[in-house]
This record gives structure tokens, C-alpha cells and sequence, in this order.
């Protein structure tokens, strides 16, 4: 059932799902916070830790595409990364385990 939820979730952005805060303004407030934490953040890498869902949503903002499951995580215990300045992002999901 919360697959399904969430697979209209990512499907209709611009509508509450089951009472769930749409997809875009979930996505504005997540990149905002991720700015937020970013200006406010010394020099240097900084780990931002989200579930999937969270980290879907802001890899499509930071790509600068619309909002879907294609870019969702493959599985639990992945990460991503993007680069702090420009917030281009140098790689898609990876498991945990492939980190040197």
C-alpha cells in the first residue's frame, strides 16, 4: 500500500495524496532547507542524511527535472552526491558499501 501511495505521490506532484503535503511544496521546502544548511555551513563537505523519498525529491530539483520516481533510490543504504557550489550533480544513487 505506501509503494502505491507513493507512487501517486511522485505521479501527480501538484496534489495531496491521502493528506500528504504535495510533492512540490515538499520539494520547495527541501531545497530550501538544503540552501539553508548549506549557507550556514562552514567550507567543506557536508553529509545531509534523508530518507529516499526526500533525497529523490531534491536530486530532480538539483537536475532540473520534473518530479518522478525514475531518479528514486534502488534500495535502502544508498547515497548520492552534488557539488556544493554550483549543485551540479557529479553522481547518482550508490550503495554505501561501494564508498571508499
Amino acid at each position: 500500500m505506501f509503494e502505491a501511495t507513493a507512487d501517486r505521490f511522485f505521479a501527480e506532484p501538484d496534489r495531496s495524496i491521502d493528506g500528504w503535503e504535495t510533492a512540490a511544496a515538499a520539494q520547495a521546502r527541501i531545497v530550501a532547507a538544503v540552501d539553508r544548511v548549506l549557507a550556514e555551513s562552514p567550507p567543506g563537505d557536508v553529509a545531509i542524511v534523508t530518507h529516499g523519498g526526500v533525497g529523490t525529491l531534491l536530486q530532480c530539483a538539483l537536475r532540473g527535472v520534473p518530479i518522478s520516481r525514475a531518479l528514486d533510490q534502488p534500495g535502502q543504504g544508498h547515497w548520492f552526491a552534488f557539488e556544493r557550489a554550483s549543485r551540479r550533480v557529479l553522481h547518482g544513487w550508490r550503495r554505501f558499501e561501494s564508498h571508499n
